[in-house]
């Protein structure tokens, strides 16, 4: 029985569809959704998201947000809730580099510097999964 998926930001619908197994990174730790879950919600972390279904497998980076699991009757829904969600496909490497010299630099001159970390953990979470 699948997973009823959808992946979404304030701009747009990322993807939906079907999958067997949804796993993401929590701000307490990974999660992993499939089929009859019990009902949750929980606050993602800046991480990886991979959506595992027939075929090909989905893998893309958020940049926080939600994940809220719903079974009812036979169903499950998986709705993420994203500010940001980076698809591999999408991710240019030379830019996330730049990026990560960038934030690095930033934290080096001003520690604690909450944006410029959270920058760098984007930036390395999109580069991690690029390979």
């Amino acid at each position: 029985m699948p997973l009823d998926v959808h992946v979404v930001t304030p701009e747009r619908e990322v993807w939906s569809g079907d999958a067997t197994l949804v796993v993401a990174r929590g701000v307490e730790g990974e999660v992993g959704i499939m089929a009859q879950h019990a009902p949750l919600l929980i606050r993602l972390a800046i991480g990886p998201l991979t959506v595992r279904r027939e075929g090909e497998d989905l893998f893309a980076v958020v940049d926080g947000g939600f994940l809220h699991v719903t079974s009812a009757g036979e169903g499950t829904r998986v709705d993420v809730l994203a500010t940001s969600v980076t698809l591999a496909g999408e991710i240019d490497a030379a830019a996330e580099q730049e990026r990560e010299a960038d934030a690095e630099s930033r934290l080096a001159s001003a520690r604690d510097d909450a944006e410029a970390s959270a920058e760098l953990a984007k930036a390395q979470a999109r580069l991690k999964l690029r390979g």
